[in-house]
């Protein structure tokens, strides 16, 4: 009885666990977010030229 009980909560608690399972290291992360920054300051800068759309 109970186990049926604490099932939800043992469950719930599973779901919230900080694990950090991207598969990618420390430094692969660090590069993405650098070149996601780059994206970023690009996308907003005021001076960029919009390039020609290939055809």
């Amino acid at each position: 009885m109970r186990a049926i009980i604490l099932l939800p909560l043992i469950l719930l608690d599973a779901c919230n666990g900080a694990d950090d399972t991207t598969g990618v290291s420390p430094d692969e992360a660090a590069q993405l977010n650098a070149a996601a920054d780059m994206l970023d300051a690009n996308a907003t800068d005021a001076g960029a030229e919009p390039t020609a759309a290939t055809e």
